[in-house]
This record gives structure tokens, sequence and C-alpha cells, in this order.
């Protein structure tokens, strides 16, 4: 059997998401081993991925650099350190193999004195034509002059510009690029890690390297013990990987493994959007950024006494950058604060997060989102960190009051055009949806009469329904009536 690759690392190879990977798997197309797959099988099923432009993991790329207001050129090369220590184990690598093939040259040598010595064996002559024969021709099929193997040059340079980490127990990985420390890649790839600060001073990152080489490319304050030192502990804040790594870390599972927190933050910009909305940018300090899960909720403070239960429009991989879309609210204290007197450099206390309105990661059905209004906010920072999982397939519907209410159709838009497996539609009902009932009641049922029968597969997916309680509860009784068990349908309510 050729080598075995983690999905991660076979994915970037090919140029593919490790959804397409495991859409193969599943459908008998592609063998696997303990989740992994062999390098042939990965040739067999993309017997053109050498030759291609890495086109989706571009897309991907792109899609993640507007999502999550990274730029990725500044992370795409590791220090100067990390690369020359890259490059020495591949310069290692390659003299085991030159010595190998040696070894392998010089048994050539001696198994054909043994024919020689065997062709004056009387009993044996009659069998050594044949055996002469098929040896000759293996031994010239494996040694042909320029016979590469495209898969292994392209992971030898993926070795030098990455380093793949695997999380114990759980056995989820990910790549580590550019000057990203182990918890940065970690987050950006949805791996949930435990952590405080991500700035050295809490310790709450420690994790044990139990195999590979990391690197402290950041200085803490937190003290790791001598034996914790010896035993191999190291704050995944302050560390990279410099070769594949595997580490026993905490990872949260649920909503009960992220801890409560209060946080002052600082606005860093307040937005005018469509229909009335403000987008809210608060930047947490440095030392204490929020840890919390995509779709959750948190308690924002502003003036003496004004205080809002909103949810988090943006994706837990940027946890110092925090988005809210709030709604003009006439005669609520806290709207009014924040619409006229709320400016960049103002103070915000943030407390949290709360909430179960998050993506259940371990489904492998394709995910529908339904954004009703303003469920908009909670349903982007699911989308976005389903993107960060490389899910498979996303369908998003954006139903309205009015066009207005759709306030941000440019980011929907981005997504489809940035995604194959993303489909974006927008939907205006004409009427109140906070006050859906009586002959708008039966309007709204249309609707989703209509939906589902240009979407029939939709039973067999995962569905996301956010917005004002009485559509909610509305869409929630339609698709569980339709047939979808209550464990396939997560439903959230915003103002």
């Amino acid at each position: 059997m050729s080598e075995l690759l983690s999905l991660t690392r076979a994915a970037r190879l090919v140029g593919v998401n490790r959804a397409a990977l495991q859409k193969k798997i599943q459908c008998g197309e592609m063998p696997s081993y303990d989740g992994m797959v062999s390098a042939d099988a990965l040739l067999a099923c993309f017997p053109d991925a050498q030759l291609e432009e890495n086109a989706e993991l571009a897309r991907v790329l792109q899609i993640k650099e507007r999502a999550f207001g990274k730029r990725v050129f500044e992370r795409a090369l590791p220090d100067a350190e990390v690369l020359a220590v890259r490059i020495t184990e591949l310069s290692t690598t390659l003299a085991c193999s030159q010595a190998q093939v040696k070894q392998f040259n010089a048994l050539i040598n001696r198994l054909w004195d043994k024919l020689e010595q065997m062709a004056q064996d009387d009993g044996k002559q009659a069998m050594l034509p044949s055996l002469r024969m098929w040896l000759k021709e293996e031994v010239e099929a494996a040694m042909e002059p320029g016979f590469s193997n495209p898969l292994a040059i392209r992971d030898g340079m993926l070795h030098v510009m990455t380093a793949q980490v695997t999380v114990l127990p759980g056995n989820q990985d990910f790549l580590v690029e550019g000057q990203d420390t182990l918890l940065e890649a970690a987050m950006r790839a949805g791996i949930p890690l435990n952590y405080g600060c991500s700035g050295g001073n809490c310790g709450l990152c420690k994790a044990k390297v139990v195999s590979g080489r990391v690197k402290k490319t950041r200085h803490h304050d937190f003290a790791l013990s001598e034996t914790e030192k010896n035993q191999g502990y190291i704050l995944m804040c302050s560390n990279t990987a410099i070769s594949d790594v595997m580490l026993e870390a905490a990872v949260a599972g649920s909503v009960q493994d992220i801890p409560f927190q209060q946080i002052v933050a600082k606005v860093k910009s307040v937005e005018s959007l469509p229909g009335n909305v403000l987008l809210l940018h608060l930047q947490t300090p440095r030392s204490q950024r929020l840890r919390f899960l995509a779709g959750q909720r948190v308690m924002l403070r502003v003036g003496s006494a004004y205080a809002a239960d909103l949810s988090i429009a943006s994706c837990p991989c940027d946890d110092r950058n925090i988005l809210f879309h709030l709604h003009y609210l006439s005669g609520n204290l806290f709207s009014e604060f924040v619409f006229n007197r709320l400016k960049a450099g103002d103070e915000v206390l943030v407390e949290g997060p709360h909430g179960e309105f998050i993506l259940h990661e371990k489904s492998a059905r394709a995910l529908y989102f339904i954004a009703l209004d303003g469920g908009f906010a909670p349903i982007k920072s699911l989308i976005e960190h389903a993107m960060s999982l490389d899910a498979e397939r996303i369908d998003l519907h954006w139903i309205a009051s009015t066009q207005q209410n759709i306030y941000m159709p440019n980011v929907g838009r981005a997504w489809a055009d940035a995604l194959d497996g993303f489909e974006y539609r927008e939907l205006v009902a004409g009427f109140d949806l906070a006050l859906v009932g009586g002959k708008r009641e039966a309007q709204f049922l249309n609707m989703l009469e209509a939906l589902q029968s240009s979407n029939p597969e939709i039973v067999v997916k995962d569905v996301y329904l956010a917005g004002p309680e009485a559509a909610v509860v509305l869409a929630e009784k339609f698709f569980l009536a339709a047939g979808m068990p209550k464990s396939r349908v997560f439903v959230e309510t915003v103002q």
C-alpha cells in the first residue's frame, strides 16, 4: 500500500475540500483506512490533480478573506527559522531515500549473483528463464527513468509551506500555515480548542506535545513548571509547528464547555446599513478575547444602565473582532443610545456567551439555513463557521418582510459566487414577519410550501431557522409536519 494521508492533507494536495473526499469515501469510490486515504487511491480518483490549478482552494481562501477579514498573503510563508528546519528535515528524508536506493541496487546485484549460482544447479535450471524475465521486467518498471509520483512532489512542497497538527483524543486535524500559532491555525480551521486570553497570560491553552517539533514564536508571561516542560507541555497561543505534530488538548464539544466571560470591548466602528440597521464592530483587548461558539449570543451593556441580548454575527475564528447587527427600535433605551450616541472608541461591556443555536458538526448531512429578517445575524455566524469546516453543501434562503430587510444582500451573493456548493436565494414576503397570523399565516405557509417544492431534498438535510418568534414557530411546525424529526430542525428567535 502507498503512503497514507490524512483527509486534510489529501484534500489540499488535489485541490478540493475535505467534504468532497468524504463523499467519495461514503459512496465507495475511494477506500479509507482509519480516516486516512492512500496516495494511490487519491491519484486514481483525481488523475489530473497534479496538472490543475488549485482553484477550489483559492475560492475558499477568497471567501474566508471576505468573511473573516484576514489577508491571506500576510500568512503565506512561515518565518525563516521554521522554513529552514522544514527544509532540513526534507533533506534528511531525501538522504535516507537515496541510501535506501543504494541498498536496493546492492540487493538487486546480489540477487543476480544468486541467480547465476542457481544456473549451475541442474535441478533448478528449468525455472530460471521465466524467473529471470519476470525479475528483469519488474526492475525495469521500478527504475524507469523520469518516473515520479506527482503527489509525492506536491506533498514535499506542502511540508515546506505547512505543518499538519492532529489533536488527541478526538483526532481532529488542521494545517498550520505561514506564521500562525497553533491556536490561530486551529481556530481558522473551526476547531474550538480551549483557550482564554490568546496572549500567553492565562495558561488555558496549555497542551501536551505527543510527537513532532514546535517552536516558541511569542513571549508568554504564564509560567510552566519544569515538570510540565519535561512532559512536553506548551502554550498553543505562543508556539507554532515546525514539523507534523500530535497534541493532547481540550476541545469544546458543547456550550457547557465555554466559560462565562465579562470583557470590556471598544467600539471599532459603527456602520449604517439599509433597513435602519447598524453594523456594530467591537474589538476586545489583545489579552482578553471572547471565546464562543458560532450562533451564540451575548449581553451588551452601554452607557450607565442600557443592555440588550444580541446574537453574534461573526465567526469564532476571529475572536477579537466581534460583529453585531442592531435594528432600530423606537423607544428602546439601548437602541436609542447606540444609534444616537455610541461612537468609535467607546467602551461596551460584553457578557456571555449563552445560547444553544450552534452548528451540529458531527452531522454529515447538507446544511439548509433560513434567515427571517434579522435572523441573518446568527445564521451568518453559523455559515462562516461551516465554511471553515469545509462543509460540502450550504443553502441559504433569506426571507424578509420587505426588500430593505435584506440589509446585507452582497454577503450572500459573494458566498454564492465564491463557493461551488453554495446556493443563495432571497424572498420578500410583503408583510411583517414578526406579526404573522390569520391571513398572513396562510401566506407565509404558502411561501414555505413553495420553498419545499423547489427543494424537495430539504427533508434529508439539517435545517437552521432564525428570526422573529412568530415566524420561526410557524416555520418549525411546518418542517416537523413535513416529516422532519425535531433533532434536525434547529431554531433561534431574535428581536
